[in-house]
C-alpha cells in the first residue's frame, strides 16, 4: 500500500464557471487557473501522484503548455488514473475536504464522489468528499478563494 496527500488552492474571480469535483457549481464566481481550476480534482491528482512518488500535477501537466489551457480537469484525472494503473496500483480509498466559506457544497457532494469514482474505476463508497468553512477566517473565509485537501491510499492491483 502507498499513501499520498494533496493540496490545492485557487482564487475566486468574476466571469468564470465554478467546477469542483468534476461538477459545475451554481455560483456567481469561478476559480482562476490555467485549466478549469477544479481545486478538488487537482488535490486528488496530487495525492495519487505523491503516493506514486511522481511529483505533482505541475510536473505532469505544466501550466506553460497551452494544450492544458482551460482543459477539463476530469480529463487530467483520467490521465493520472492511467499512470496509476500502469504502475500497478488502484484506489483503496480517498478522503477529501473542500475548504470554502461559500458556496455551500452539500447538494453536490454525492455527485462529486460519483464523478471521481467513475473516472478512477472504483466504487463511489471509496471516495469521500466533505466540505467545511473557516468561520470567516483566512482567504477562504474572506471568500477570496477555495482550497481542497486529499489523502489517498493506493493498493497493488489484483
Amino acid at each position: 500500500m502507498r499513501i499520498g496527500i494533496g493540496y490545492d488552492v485557487h482564487k475566486l474571480v468574476e466571469n468564470r464557471d465554478l467546477y469542483v469535483g468534476g461538477v459545475k457549481i451554481d455560483f456567481e464566481r469561478g476559480l482562476l487557473g490555467h485549466s478549469d481550476a477544479d481545486v478538488l480534482i487537482h488535490a486528488v491528482m496530487d495525492a495519487i501522484l505523491g503516493a506514486l512518488n511522481l511529483g505533482d500535477i505541475g510536473k505532469l501537466f505544466p501550466d506553460t503548455d497551452d494544450k492544458y489551457k482551460d482543459i477539463d480537469s476530469k480529463i487530467l484525472l483520467g490521465e493520472v488514473y492511467e499512470v496509476m494503473k500502469d504502475k500497478g496500483y488502484e484506489i483503496n480509498n480517498i478522503d477529501t475536504i473542500i475548504i470554502a466559506q461559500r458556496p455551500k457544497f452539500k447538494d453536490y457532494i454525492g455527485e462529486m464522489s460519483r464523478v471521481m469514482a467513475e473516472i478512477l474505476h472504483t466504487d463511489e463508497q471509496r471516495v469521500s468528499v466533505k466540505a467545511t468553512t473557516t468561520e470567516r477566517l483566512g482567504f477562504e473565509g474572506r471568500e477570496e478563494g477555495i482550497a481542497a485537501q486529499a489523502v489517498v491510499l493506493l493498493k497493488e492491483r489484483t
